[in-house]
């Protein structure tokens, strides 16, 4: 049965909890819930996901590889899944600080991939897909690298075309993917996506909320259709505004 997930960004506990009470009154049908970890921020993922608990069944932290050292405090890592519970987890690599006296580390997500599912079998482990990294063959075998690494599924950057995400489709066949769709809301947001992450948008794409309400109603049938899953990223968007209708 398909899952329906919406990303929310833990600004602060009051922000995040109107947010996912909107959600529990206005679309029940959304029972999963995946929060970034952004290192400007004081709330991490985790500490958001145990809140989020109370108001959907499902909630899914992302986890930065680059936070953990695992040869010198493998402890950090293991405390975060033990001391809250954590029966899911997304694992990406994480954008390099600003502030340069923030300690990371190189370890790539797949290392921490292969760690928690050799220390935790049950935890249910996600990666990244990202469909404007490099070519369609590149990403793929990297799908597969972290397949092998021991990641059960994945969730993609956000899609902009059915047409393209049915072609991912086929080369994921047996892949268990949370399909991400993002609302692109004036010029500027779309220049972010086109420089910053190499996205790029259907002839005839127009920045505003009826033409992404449009596609969030194709991306959602695409998925039913599939029995697959599906997650929503409205970032800066009305809640009510972006998915009233669609959900």
């Amino acid at each position: 049965m398909s899952r329906i997930s919406i990303e929310l960004v833990p600004r602060t506990e009051e922000v995040l909890l109107a947010e996912l009470a909107t959600v529990k009154e206005h679309f029940p049908h959304i029972d999963t819930v995946n929060i970034p970890d952004i290192m400007r921020l004081k709330m991490r993922s985790w500490e958001a996901c145990s809140i989020a608990k109370d108001y959907v069944p499902y909630a899914i932290p992302h986890i930065r590889s680059i936070d953990f050292c695992l040869d010198k405090n493998p402890e950090a890592l293991v405390n975060v899944i033990e001391n809250l519970g954590l029966s899911e987890v997304l694992i990406v690599t994480g954008d390099p600080p600003m502030d340069l006296s923030r300690k990371v580390y190189r370890t790539s997500s797949t290392r921490v991939v292969r760690f928690l599912k050799k220390n935790f079998p049950d935890l249910k482990v996600y990666s990244a897909l990202d469909p404007y990294r490099s070519g369609l063959k590149d990403e793929i075998d990297y799908v597969k690298k972290k397949i092998d690494s021991g990641a059960d599924a994945f969730f993609t950057q956000p899609f902009f075309d059915v047409r393209y995400m049915d072609i991912y489709s086929e080369q994921l066949e047996n892949t268990e993917v949370y399909w991400g769709v993002s609302p692109v809301l004036g010029e500027r947001s779309q220049s972010y996506w086109e420089n910053r992450n190499n996205a790029f948008f259907p002839k005839g794409f127009e920045p505003t909320l009826e033409w992404n309400k449009n596609f969030a109603k194709q991306a959602l049938e695409f998925v039913k259709s599939r029995n697959e899953n599906i997650y929503f990223m409205p970032i800066k968007t009305d809640l009510v505004e972006y998915l009233s209708g669609i959900i």
